[in-house]
């Protein structure tokens, strides 16, 4: 069966900060024409960051596409600061939203974030043996981001009663409840 649809035209329409969006025209594998709206957006690092104290990090922070305060680990963009390199962007964003180093960094998976309408590609790391990093870097300026540790247990009651939503920390919170159950 076939499954690839062949692009007749693109148009890109918004070209931002953070995300590009293009139109697309294509033609589906049954002959139909149909459109696709592609958002664009850099690859991105997030990561299971525990402490010594067997808590996880997450950061409460505002997020206007929802119009919500969120809790979520910590997370950010791989940029020209980082060469392409998804490790040194989770090295960079620990340090940036933590004010943390690890002693350990193990990458968990890859994955995308919303197939349906964007191609951002998502590294997850696990950093362990964190210590407070001698030198900080700058955060972003337009981040405001509080930070609290949680349990395990505190962590699956949260997404139990709708506290945490966003993906990526769920994804992460489920991973490390099967790291203590496979051991």
């Amino acid at each position: 069966m076939e499954f690839e649809e062949r692009p007749i035209s693109s148009e890109t329409v918004f070209d931002g900060h953070l995300i590009s969006v293009e139109v697309q025209q294509v033609k589906t594998p049954k002959g139909n024409v149909a459109q696709r709206e592609i958002v664009h957006h850099a690859p991105a690092v997030a990561l299971l960051a525990i402490t010594d104290q067997d808590e996880m990090i997450l950061e409460k922070q505002w997020r206007s596409p929802i119009a919500k305060t969120t809790l979520e680990i910590p997370a950010g963009k791989v940029d020209s600061r980082d060469e392409n390199s998804a490790k040194h962007a989770a090295i960079r964003e620990l340090n940036e939203e933590t004010r943390y180093q690890a002693d350990s960094l193990k990458k968990i998976s890859g994955f995308y974030s919303s197939v349906g309408c964007m191609d951002e590609y998502m590294t997850l790391y696990l950093a362990t043996g964190l210590t407070p990093v001698a030198d900080e870097l700058p955060q972003d300026q337009d981040e405001q981001l509080a930070l609290i540790t949680v349990t395990l247990d505190q962590a699956l009651a949260m997404i139990d009663s709708g506290e945490i939503e966003d993906a990526k920390t769920i994804m992460a919170i489920y991973y490390w409840q099967g790291m203590k159950h496979n051991g």
